[in-house]
């Protein structure tokens, strides 16, 4: 069974993309897949910097209070 995608797997993939998208519209797929990866990260690092950002005005205001 060894290896999920073995490099033959992944040879017989990318032959049936270009196949089925043709040579013209694989750049285009990737940068639109570029441009969702990237806009997913921005997402990801802006919630994570609202959840620091309210964790650490909540210390701040535990220790005014204290």
């Amino acid at each position: 069974m060894g290896d999920l995608f073995a490099p033959q797997h992944l040879i017989i993939i990318l032959l049936i993309i270009v196949l089925l998208f043709g040579g013209k519209k694989i750049p285009e797929l990737m940068r639109g897949l570029g441009k969702g990866i990237r806009e997913f990260k921005d997402a990801k690092d802006n919630v994570k910097r609202e959840i620091e950002t309210s964790v650490n005005e909540d210390k701040d205001a535990t220790k005014n209070i204290s």
